[in-house]
């Protein structure tokens, strides 16, 4: 077990529980992230300007889609009384946080956006920690689900910060 990530270290062979499909496309979804922030370094203006407003809007909507991924597990539950405070109310308003506060971050400075998505992402894997068991039949996929998450957890806010701090020394 991995105390400071909340998750346990698993071997390569025990991330094969969950789909190909989901281990590339959730990795892929890095592509964007990682791809602008290099743009916002090594771009002439106004094409790193145009890469902050797209690393913006890009942790916008993935934020968004975080937080959705928790109504649609609980589709399944709805019109249940499960007897479980967090299924029965408090993931709905859970699950439309992070786009309220991703629709925020669109609207304000720039570097600071950059800085709110990446806490954003952040806090939504440790409240996920605690969240998604609820979601899982195996604690065994929840597991190799959440040690994905947490890998592209940390290279997105990686992302975020550094071209938000970039951003910010640039403009001082």
């Amino acid at each position: 077990m991995d105390a400071r990530l909340g998750v346990e270290s698993m071997p390569t062979t025990r991330s094969k529980m969950l789909p190909a499909i989901v281990r590339i496309l959730g990795y892929a979804g890095l592509i964007p992230f990682i791809g602008l922030a290099f743009m916002v370094q090594l771009a002439d203006s106004p094409n790193d300007l145009i890469a902050l407003e797209s690393l913006v809007a890009y942790g916008a909507v993935i934020a968004s889609f975080l937080g959705a991924l928790h109504w649609g597990a609980c589709f399944k539950t709805i019109g249940e009384s499960t007897q479980n405070r967090w299924l029965d109310h408090s993931v709905w308003i859970w699950g439309i946080m992070p786009a309220l506060i991703a629709w925020l971050a669109i609207h304000i400075f720039i570097p600071l956006a950059l800085l709110l998505l990446a806490a954003t992402l952040v806090v939504q894997r440790v409240i996920d920690q605690n969240t998604y068991r609820y979601y899982f039949t195996s604690p065994d996929t929840a597991s190799a689900f959440l040690t994905m998450r947490t890998h592209l957890t940390v290279v997105a806010a990686i992302c975020l910060i550094w071209a938000g701090l970039t951003s910010l020394v640039r403009n001082a």
